[in-house]
């Protein structure tokens, strides 16, 4: 009955996550249209790329986040009040911490960095440096307010989580439309609007945290035994943060290295697409893992094991659904939305697209480690082989291969990553590899091929008709496709009648 309750919480909680995500993607993709139209194909490369220096800075940010989350969610699973709000009042304190350690880094590393390192032109290096410390502020906000939002979805209020994520989004459109309309330098003003954004939406989740749960009531307790427990658990989260940070945003300051501020621009519009497309697998794994963590604080191996072999295949999934027609048609949705689409977009958008496909298995496989706390060989392992991305591209693009070639080196290396996990988590939870590379793994490889093949033969076939009936056709072709071969081939007996049952479910409170 329980599993139950938490199933429907989990369905609920997605479907209001991605009410979320439709409308902050569609604000999102036509602000970008508007920005890189507004400022240039130079000065949207050079607000990408600086803000990318200040990114690499904020991978702190995500370790914290990741470990404040697992704690709060471990609490909450054992039910202990009062260990909930110890969590939360150390999480402010050691994210006040690292917030202080960011400004420094970034403001003696990072600022060397930029105004000796990076290729802008010397016309607009002031302006980015002003677009620097804005960025600094916006990341230090984020950072120390880390803790309210890691307390709205661990007690798994999703409709706060979306309406305020929806409120961000319009603040953000209104921010394009004052920078169409202004005369002043627009790349400065841009930076100081979003910072403001920023502190808006984040002063938000404080105010709505502090009215409704308890524990977000910061006190100066300090329980020094908690505080090295989060901070070692942070600590071995802050390697696999930065690996991760090193995959984006390091291979984005390499291509400014190399080829200038325009790759940038395209590097930035594939980064769009795929923050886009990613957020339909976000959605779903920020409703499932709380759960995760929960059932392993409270003994439910089982439900757990269930949940992390269902939610990686629903994960490959729902982002392949919406990919395969972008896939098919990238340089006519680019020139539907960006009208002038910067040289190399097309084919950064499809590579930044096959590695979300090929990473979309291992969330889950990700939070069950932070379920068990014990994280350090699994970050180690997974750390070391996301870090070669870096070294590799760099030799590659020094010995004069294309751009495209850093991107492969993260498909190629993410794919192994993706063992390396689970030979690792094996070994912590005794979990069951074979079945999951059977069960799961297999499966939806299996299932995207069936779906892929067909699709692609028609979509060579309708290459005479208007662009707007085939891409109609192609996206209608894709979703069937998809839907029917993941039903047969990617689907196991239990799965699709949880499937039936939500529909069925959600077509009767229809008819009501």
């Amino acid at each position: 009955m329980i599993q139950d309750l938490n199933s429907k919480r989990i369905a609920k909680n997605t479907l209001l996550l991605y009410f979320r995500m439709l409308i902050i993607m569609v604000v999102s993709l036509y602000t970008s249209r508007l920005v890189l139209k507004t400022l240039g194909v130079v000065d949207f490369g050079i607000y990408n790329v600086v803000g990318g220096i200040v990114m690499l800075f904020s991978f702190v940010n995500s370790a914290m986040a990741a470990s404040t989350q697992r704690f709060l969610s471990f609490e909450m699973g054992k039910g202990d009040t009062e260990g909930l709000a110890r969590v939360f009042s150390t999480g402010i304190n050691i994210h006040v911490m690292f917030a202080l350690v960011i400004l420094f880094f970034a403001e003696t590393v990072g600022l060397w960095f930029l105004n000796t390192q990076m290729v802008i032109p010397a016309a607009r290096m002031a302006t980015a440096n002003w677009v620097y410390q804005f960025s600094i502020l916006s990341i230090m906000t984020t950072v120390m307010t880390v803790p309210f939002n890691a307390s709205i979805i661990a007690r798994e209020r999703m409709n706060a989580f979306a309406y305020i994520s929806i409120l961000e989004a319009l603040l953000k459109l209104a921010v394009v439309f004052l920078l169409v309309y202004t005369g002043i330098d627009k790349l400065r003003l841009y930076a100081m609007l979003m910072f403001t954004v920023t502190l808006t939406v984040q002063a938000v989740y404080v105010w709505y945290c502090r009215s409704h749960f308890s524990e977000s009531h910061y006190r100066f307790d300090p329980d020094k035994n908690l505080f090295r427990e989060m901070l070692g658990f942070a600590g071995w989260n802050f390697f696999g943060a930065a690996s991760g940070m090193a995959m984006n945003q390091g291979v984005n300051i390499l291509l400014n290295l190399f080829f200038g501020p325009v790759v940038n621009a395209a590097r930035a519009v594939a980064f769009q697409v795929q923050g886009a497309v990613n957020g339909f697998v976000f959605n779903f794994m920020t409703a499932v893992n709380p759960q995760i963590v929960k059932s392993y604080s409270s003994g439910e191996r089982k439900y757990m094991l269930q949940l992390i072999f269902s939610a990686s295949k629903f994960s490959f999934f729902l982002l392949y659904l919406i990919t395969l027609p972008v896939l098919m048609e990238t340089g006519l949705i680019l020139k539907w939305w960006l009208g002038n689409v910067p040289a190399d977009a097309e084919i950064f958008t499809r590579l930044s697209i096959i590695f979300m496909l090929t990473i979309a298995l291992t969330y889950s496989i990700n939070m069950a480690s932070q379920a068990t706390g014990n994280i350090k060989v699994f970050q180690i392992v997974e750390g070391s082989v996301l870090l070669l991305n870096l070294p590799v591209s760099y030799v590659l693009l020094r010995l004069g291969f294309p751009a495209t070639s850093a991107f492969w080196v993260m498909i190629i290396l993410s794919i192994a990553a993706l063992f390396a996990r689970l030979a690792v988590l094996r070994s912590i939870l005794d979990f069951p590899v074979k079945d999951f590379i059977l069960k799961v793994i297999v499966r939806v490889v299996v299932a995207a091929l069936f779906s892929l093949a067909p699709v692609y033969l028609l979509f060579t076939r309708l290459q005479s008709l208007p662009e707007v009936l085939r891409f109609l056709i192609i996206l209608g072709a894709s979703c069937v496709a998809v839907v029917v071969s993941f039903w047969i081939f990617g689907l196991n007996a239990g799965e699709r009648g949880m499937v039936k049952d939500k529909a069925t479910e959600i077509v009767r409170k229809l008819k009501k």
